[in-house]
């Protein structure tokens, strides 16, 4: 008949059975074992996505634009790619993978690398020239108002794009005390406190004018300011990141300041695209962001309910950023930004 021994029962030599009890082989530390068992082979999928994730940051300039502009639409929205980071991590820990969690520490230096100068404040305090640059939006319903929010701002110039035709009289009538020197062209216009002059549209292979470039001649010396909006992309599902009209518009706009005379330029506007965006090279291989030389964070600002990317830009050459800012939300569905700038 077959006999129940218990935990405590012992051999006929007097030892008890291996592994019977925590004193046994595995001891205290035999949960221990037993979470560690296989932790280097599990998570082998999650480990493999965490290297992706890295790679596809890493070298995002390798992904083509042949079809659809997938390139550019990643570059677009880089930052947050590193949003998969924090779910790799934990389903690392919830299958308890060493290798799962060892992997994921990739894209977070990948992210760090290219994104974790922008978290810190790196403004320097002084400045010559405050300035702001907002999209209005054609449809606004109160420009008014804008204007007032702008001028709240102490800008010493305001560029504004999409402007609506019915709508310029409004913005000229609300700014003009505070900024009694003015040009608008096309649907851009810049808005002054000290004499404008050299004034023209700036031709970005449109048809009509989306840009203009002036001379501002300000107490720290000249500078020369540029006003662009650049044509809009949309994602379409069967075509998807469409950007042609816009990126031969940046070619243009770049070679346009490439040429440019004054040492100090400035340039405010709505380019439809991140500093990330290989589509914008022309422009941004020469200029410097001032929110990422200067800024407080990303300084995200559209759609203004709740900002994903930086499309509108304050970008400078020659003249030294000290500060960069994003405004709070107007009537548009673009956020105003704004900077302080040291000229050279």
């Amino acid at each position: 008949m077959a006999q129940a021994y218990d935990a405590d029962v012992t051999t006929d030599s007097g030892s008890k059975p291996q592994g019977s009890d925590a004193s046994g082989r595995f001891g205290r530390f035999g949960r221990f074992r037993r979470f560690g068992d296989g932790m280097w082979r599990r998570g082998i999928v999650i480990a493999v996505l965490a290297v992706a994730v890295a790679v596809v940051m890493a070298f995002h300039g390798s992904v083509p634009n042949r079809v659809g502009n997938l390139g550019s639409l990643l570059e677009t929205f880089l930052p947050w790619i590193g949003l998969a980071i924090p779910l790799l991590l934990v389903a690392g820990l919830l299958r308890r993978s060493a290798t799962a969690l060892i992997a994921g520490l990739l894209p977070i230096v990948v992210w760090l690398h290219f994104f974790g100068g922008l978290v810190s404040d790196k403004h320097s305090g002084g400045g010559d020239l405050t300035v702001v640059t907002h999209n209005v939006n054609v449809d606004n319903p109160d420009p008014a108002g804008t204007a007032r929010d702008l001028i709240a701002s102490g800008a010493d110039l305001v560029a504004l794009e999409e402007i609506a035709a019915g709508q310029v009289s409004v913005y000229e009538s609300a700014l003009k005390a505070r900024y009694p020197f003015h040009s608008v062209q096309g649907t851009v216009g810049l808005w002054s406190r000290y004499p404008l002059t050299g004034v023209r549209p700036v031709d970005t292979r449109l048809g009509w004018t989306r840009a203009l470039r002036a001379t501002a001649a300000t107490p720290h010396g000249k500078v020369a300011v540029y006003v662009a909006h650049l044509p809009s992309v949309r994602v379409k599902f069967n075509a998807g990141f469409t950007a042609g009209q816009r990126d031969r518009s940046a070619d243009a706009l770049g070679e346009a300041i490439a040429d440019e005379k004054l040492p100090d330029v400035i340039l405010m506007g709505d380019l439809n695209g991140t500093m990330n965006d290989r589509a914008l090279a022309n422009v941004t291989s020469q200029m410097r962001s001032t929110q990422g030389a200067a800024g407080r964070g990303f300084g995200f600002s559209w759609p203004a309910d709740f900002p994903m990317a930086r499309i509108d830009q304050i970008l400078v050459k020659g003249a030294e950023p000290t500060d960069s800012w994003v405004l709070p939300a107007t009537n548009s569905d673009h956020r105003p930004v704004a900077a302080k700038v040291a000229l050279s």
